[in-house]
């Protein structure tokens, strides 16, 4: 029933339209107008004065048609990473690539793109389904910033599917929690030929702290980073300020406030153990943390009704779908701590976050048969 022309001219469209975070006005007017054709109901939130971005996250309404089932959550996100300056897809074999050293924007203008052409194929064959609320978010990319200003209690729906994990034929129930975390080392500056004794460098603090941290995969469940290093003023001064972010995540609460403390810990003592005598005191690099909660836990129970169905419809496609755990967070954690049961669905991109990003039109199309079987399945909940 997918009209493999239509889904590929749509996400033609929109692969063409710049969006980076914080600058997704023109997509957000473009999806508005589309919505609005297809029959729906569409307002913008406030988040876009909250967080300092171009346009709020879309909410599209649609009335349920030959069904009496609650409501159903649809979402993807409109803005992309950069660099998306200039963007300029193209299509060569079935493959939508970047022609350009732009990212393409299947991520997730490709989630996108099969939520529109489900809805198409629901309205042209008149099949029924519940209502639909479908929420394109703004500011994904940054930290799920869009979901995280969503008003929750204008949406109705208690089971969602969200459309935003690479790949195709697998569904993320598991998904891990994360904290952000920013350190800040204040040593002692001094003139690093002439008085180098006089001085307690922050550089070389985080450095012990970080030699000393367990990185990376920590274990099957638990990762940790450190990002960004920043500090120093020139080559000749002992560095007074160095500021240090990372991250820690994991698929255990505990673990992740584990490893968390870890690294708060290997900072304490890579701190207390600079301590040097300056002017007759003893002195000493002085420490601050910030911990920051960046998504919840993702641990959609596998007899879940949106998750049973889903695997139904596909099976009943003879598509192949594995449902298993994603690395990394999105705006399903989300959903699914303001109540709303929700999986993510692989939506055919590939090579996200690279000049190298590419989408078959074939995922495409089977994807969005996937949408329009599973929606008309939730119609009988």
């Amino acid at each position: 029933m997918i009209n493999r022309q239509r889904i590929s001219d749509e996400f033609f469209r929109l692969a063409s339209i710049c969006s980076p975070s914080f600058h997704e006005a023109e997509i957000a007017d473009y999806l508005a107008q589309r919505f609005r054709e297809l029959g729906a109901e569409v307002e913008m939130d406030e988040t876009a004065g909250a967080i300092g971005g171009e346009a709020g996250n879309l909410i599209a309404r649609f009335a349920a048609h030959q069904s009496s089932a609650p409501p159903l959550l649809l979402s993807a996100h409109m803005d992309t990473v950069s660099p998306a300056d200039g963007v300029q897809p193209v299509l060569e074999n079935g493959v939508f690539r970047s022609a350009g050293e732009t990212v393409l924007g299947a991520d997730d203008k490709s989630g996108i793109a099969e939520i529109l052409e489900a809805i198409c194929v629901l309205k042209e064959q008149n099949l029924p389904h519940p209502p639909l609320e479908v929420v394109i978010t703004v500011c994904e990319e940054v930290g799920l910033l869009g979901a995280k200003h969503l008003d929750v209690s204008q949406l109705s729906a208690r089971f969602g599917l969200v459309l935003d994990t690479s790949g195709v034929g697998t569904v993320a129930y598991k998904a891990p929690c994360a904290n952000k975390l920013r350190f800040l080392i204040e040593g002692v500056e001094s003139h690093a030929g002439l008085d180098p004794e006089h001085g307690i460098s922050a550089i070389q603090v985080a450095a012990k702290a970080i030699s000393a941290m367990k990185l990376g995969r920590i274990d099957e469940q638990t990762t940790a980073n450190i990002g960004i290093i920043q500090g120093g003023q020139a080559t000749n001064i002992v560095p007074r300020h160095v500021q240090l972010l990372g991250e820690a995540r994991s698929f255990d609460e505990q673990a992740l406030q584990q490893q968390t403390e870890h690294m708060i810990d290997c900072l304490r003592q890579a701190a207390d153990a600079s301590v040097v005598e300056i002017h007759g005191e003893s002195t000493q690099a002085q420490l601050t943390t910030e911990v920051m909660a960046d998504y919840p836990l993702m641990d959609v129970p596998t007899d879940a009704p949106v998750l049973r169905r889903l695997c139904a419809a596909a099976e009943r496609l003879g598509q192949p779908l594995e449902a298993g755990s994603s690395g990394g967070g999105s705006d399903a954690n989300l959903f699914n701590q303001y109540g709303i049961q929700t999986v993510n669905l692989a939506s055919g991109m590939q090579k996200v976050h690279s000049v190298n990003e590419f989408v078959l039109v074939d995922d495409l199309v089977s994807v969005a048969d996937l949408v329009v079987a599973f929606v008309q399945d939730m119609a009988e909940v």
